[in-house]
């Protein structure tokens, strides 16, 4: 049993997943101070500081009636809101984070990605213009014989 479970703990799934995990933990901490400190003031800015975070309907009111100035004050009073306004600073902050990733993850592509193109590895027939193997020496096609590239 603890050889199976050694097998087990060093096989490349496992341990692939366990790196994937730590260095997603990293990366989470970088993504959230991307939108932390960067881009969550720029929109701040523009946008005026909008906070959502008081916005709540009041379904059934509390001892003391309301109004409530808050969340927290409603919730206090014993009564049952719904707070839409966390919800919406929540979208926003997940649309934030999505737009801040993908911009992350695209730089990171391009920076992977090589500037050589791979060579070619069909040519053209010259007597019926099919595709054929860059080797070949005959042309599967029209059967025709071909020269030696």
């Amino acid at each position: 049993m603890l050889n199976e479970f050694r097998e087990f703990a060093i096989k490349g799934n496992v341990v692939d997943m366990a790196v994937g995990i730590i260095i997603g933990a990293a990366f989470t901490s970088v993504v959230n101070s991307v939108v932390d400190d960067v881009l969550t003031p720029v929109v701040g800015s523009f946008a005026g500081d909008l906070d959502f975070a008081d916005r709540f309907w009041v379904i059934e009111s509390g001892n003391p009636a309301g109004p409530y100035a808050s969340v927290d004050a409603a919730e206090e009073a014993g009564a049952v809101v719904v707070a839409y306004g966390n919800l919406i600073n929540q979208v926003i902050s997940f649309l934030i984070v999505a737009v801040a990733l993908f911009v992350l993850i695209r730089w990171i592509n391009r920076l992977r990605r090589t500037d050589t193109e791979a060579a070619p590895t069909t040519r053209s027939c010259p007597f019926c213009k099919s595709h054929i193997d860059q080797d070949a020496s005959r042309c599967p096609q029209c059967t025709s014989q071909l020269e030696a590239v």
